[in-house]
């Protein structure tokens, strides 16, 4: 039987969802809370939601599951401001890319009977915003749901089906390792593709004219919002600084290999590389 489904504070993410779980049928009714009230109104105009509230805590009266789409800071505040309004029963997950402390404290947010269990799905774009929402964004991508060991496997297994629904491909791991492979996958190359930019700004700006695909393709994140960033990586600093520096140790090998002229060892990274990208999955 379709969920009750309450999303708070949808921005491209949360808009996704409420797509995808109006087309897929995942949702029987679906309830918006925004925070901003011309955001709200202008909601009310989408047929892919049923009620659009003018409070959290009005959202998720009679909600079985809470997806929050705010961003990461404001996610555990929001928890916390729903717990005493969540019916028995109701389920509360998140779509934040960063999961070991949201995960701890939004599970001691809540009062007996509701569930917290953390998710990321690894989809997304540069772009932000309700309105760029896409229904088919979660086809084919990997939905990590990161349950506590103290976490009722019967809620963690509802989001992991929640997200099977709208087509993505779930894997549940701890909130730490969660965190661990994020920071190496998704952390460290926003962090690389906007230094690289900002390296390149301090250089003449017309040869940014003559670039091709390459420099396209390697900085296309770059346009990503810095502030939602900022947020990301204060809650995720340990791990994205410990990526950091084993990054700088393979950076600096290849520098060394190149200016010894050991041409042989500067191929041999590039293979490397090469065969780590043929891998990765279509």
């Amino acid at each position: 039987m379709p969920l009750s489904l309450s999303i708070l504070a949808p921005g491209l993410l949360g808009g996704s969802v409420a797509r995808a779980a109006r087309l897929q049928g995942a949702a029987g009714r679906i309830t918006i809370w925004a925070r901003r009230p011309e955001t709200r109104l202008a909601l009310r105009e989408q047929d892919w939601c049923d009620e659009v509230a003018d409070s959290p805590e009005a959202a998720v009266r009679n909600a079985q599951l809470v997806v929050i789409a705010s961003p990461v800071d404001r996610i555990v505040p929001l928890t916390q401001q729903i717990a005493s309004h969540l019916p028995e029963g109701a389920i509360v997950t998140d779509v934040g890319s960063v999961k070991g402390e949201i995960a701890r404290l939004g599970h001691a947010a809540l009062p007996a009977g509701r569930f917290f269990v953390g998710s990321h799905p690894m989809a997304g774009s540069e772009k932000t915003g309700w309105e760029h929402g896409d229904a088919a964004l979660f086809k084919g991508r990997t939905c990590f749901v990161t349950p506590l060991a103290e976490t009722n496997p019967a809620a963690a297994e509802t989001v992991a089906r929640f997200w099977r629904e709208l087509g993505g491909e779930p894997v549940t791991v701890t909130p730490d390792a969660h965190d661990e492979i994020v920071a190496h996958i998704s952390h460290l190359p926003q962090v690389l593709a906007s230094s690289l930019c900002a390296f390149l700004a301090r250089k003449n700006p017309a040869w940014r004219n003559f670039a091709g695909g390459g420099l396209r393709d390697t900085t296309r994140i770059a346009g990503s919002d810095p502030q939602l960033w900022r947020t990301i990586l204060e809650q995720n600093r340990d791990e994205v600084l410990r990526a950091l520096r084993e990054f700088q140790e393979e950076l600096h090998a290849f520098q060394i290999a190149l200016a010894n002229r050991d041409y042989a060892d500067v191929v041999a990274r590039m293979e490397r590389g090469r065969a780590y990208r043929r891998e990765f999955r279509p």
